[in-house]
């Protein structure tokens, strides 16, 4: 007997009906009509939501299933579902013990990130939240991913008749702020231009002494600018009409400010409180309305740091995010304080390993969060370079089109070695031979370091 009557879609793409995300769901509609499906396009009205939430919570209320849908947007939902999310905990409104997923379409670049944030979020609520679907952008247009959406959907009403659903691992706590220390020694310099991005409301006191104590012992000159302060017309609206020219359809003038106030800067600190296990709605604002910067890594080589007000030891997803930022934008990251342990120290610390980093060109290479990211965006762009053509033009600049497939000498001679060491006669003799003839290209670099600092 199939529990779910009735299916709410709570459509975060400021798209609404011309969403992606949501032809999954219309597909879903069509193989299961013994279920009612309805539409609430959050993400396209979130203006009129935030004067009026009552038709929005007595949907979320008498349905039987919710289902998050929405596009991947910088790490995360898209802005206008995150502040959607922000007003349905301000509401108060009980939807604790009703089902929850989430379908997402994206290029997989950071879709898991994006989950773990509605995952969080829903069980936040009470609501007893079921693995979603991770789709990418095509998907549905394939037979493989048609099967995939119909196993999912199927899967998602055996849990839900079953009472399965995912345990709540996260046990929040109350921050214990520890209070920052102003200092009487502050540094001046007029050298120097760090911007300290954040979204500060007016009466969060801790989060203003952090900011006022990073700037007094920053070595080099400050500034502050507040996103909240800023006469946004609304969020990205995903219509990739920068994709050519790099200039935003809204009439903000966000993209001259970005560029020319905060991406002129020598380093960003982002400061914030933690709010809904991320940066706060505000944040979320200003980091989708960077797309028309596309998937350009235009701050590369500039050191960042954070200044974070709240429980992050616990946010496990956060980390990764702020992490992963600076590792696919090709940024070091200097430190994150925080106000959990010791919140002086560690902002003195973050401001001499900014200094460091600036006076010695500091950048560390990637790891996986970065490379892995930079792929997807490669070949993202290479196969849409006829749209995206001002990233296309900047990835061909910075050489990043590194396909593998280019090193042909490389490849030859992988099979030349692949061939010898399926030789079992040959490696016989060759004894360890293979693995001295690995070794000869560093050993080379070994010893010409030693010739170099021996002729010093």
């Amino acid at each position: 007997m199939n529990k779910v009557k009735n299916v709410l879609i709570v459509n975060g793409s400021p798209k609404g009906n011309n969403s992606i995300s949501l032809q999954t769901s219309k597909y879903l509609e069509l193989y299961f009509p013994e279920i009612t499906f309805e539409v609430l396009n959050v993400g396209a009205k979130i203006k009129a939501l935030e004067k009026d939430m009552s038709e929005a919570l007595e949907k979320l209320k008498s349905t039987d299933l919710i289902i998050f849908s929405y596009p991947v947007y910088t790490f995360i939902a898209p802005y206008q579902l995150h502040r959607f999310i922000e007003l349905v905990k301000e509401s108060g409104v009980d939807l604790n013990g009703k089902f929850a997923t989430q379908i997402s379409t994206s290029k997989h670049f950071y879709d898991w990130t994006a989950h773990r944030y509605i995952e969080d979020n829903a069980l936040d609520l009470g609501l007893k939240y079921v693995k979603g679907l991770s789709a990418d952008m095509d998907d549905l247009t394939t037979k493989k991913g048609q099967k995939e959406a119909l196993d999912f959907f199927n899967h998602l009403l055996y849990q839900v008749e079953n009472d399965i659903y995912e345990r709540n691992t996260f046990s929040y706590e109350e921050p214990k702020k520890v209070p920052v220390v102003l200092s009487e020694d502050t540094q001046t310099s007029d050298n120097g231009d760090i911007v300290i991005l954040t979204n500060c409301e007016e009466n969060d006191e801790q989060l203003k002494d952090m900011i006022t104590l990073f700037a007094q012992k920053s070595p080099r000159k400050t500034r502050v600018i507040n996103v909240r302060e800023y006469p946004f017309k609304g969020g990205c609206l995903g219509c990739f009409r920068c994709a050519t020219s790099g200039k935003c359809i809204y009439k903000d003038n966000f993209d001259e400010f970005l560029r020319g106030e905060i991406q002129t800067a020598e380093s960003i600190v982002f400061a914030f409180t933690i709010k809904d296990h991320s940066m706060g709605a505000s944040f979320k604002l200003y980091d989708d309305r960077q797309f028309c910067n596309g998937h350009r890594t235009v701050t590369m080589g500039m050191p960042m740091g954070y200044i974070i007000s709240g429980n992050l030891s616990k946010e496990e997803n956060l980390k990764v995010i702020i992490e992963g930022r600076a590792n696919v934008g090709g940024n070091y990251l200097a430190g994150v304080a925080t106000d959990e342990f010791d919140p002086n120290r560690e902002i003195e610390n973050l401001a001499k390993n900014i200094d460091y980093a600036l006076k010695n060109s500091y950048v560390p290479p990637q790891n996986f969060l970065g490379i892995g990211g930079m792929k997807i965006f490669r070949d993202l762009i290479w196969q849409m370079q006829g749209m995206m053509r001002a990233d296309h033009k900047f990835y061909k600049a910075h050489g990043q089109y590194d396909f593998p497939q280019k090193k042909r000498g490389r490849m030859i001679a992988m099979y030349l070695v692949g061939a010898m060491m399926s030789n079992k006669k040959l490696m016989a003799k060759a004894g360890d031979m293979v693995n001295k003839g690995m070794l000869m290209p560093y050993q080379k670099v070994l010893d010409n370091a030693k010739k170099k600092l021996e002729s010093k």
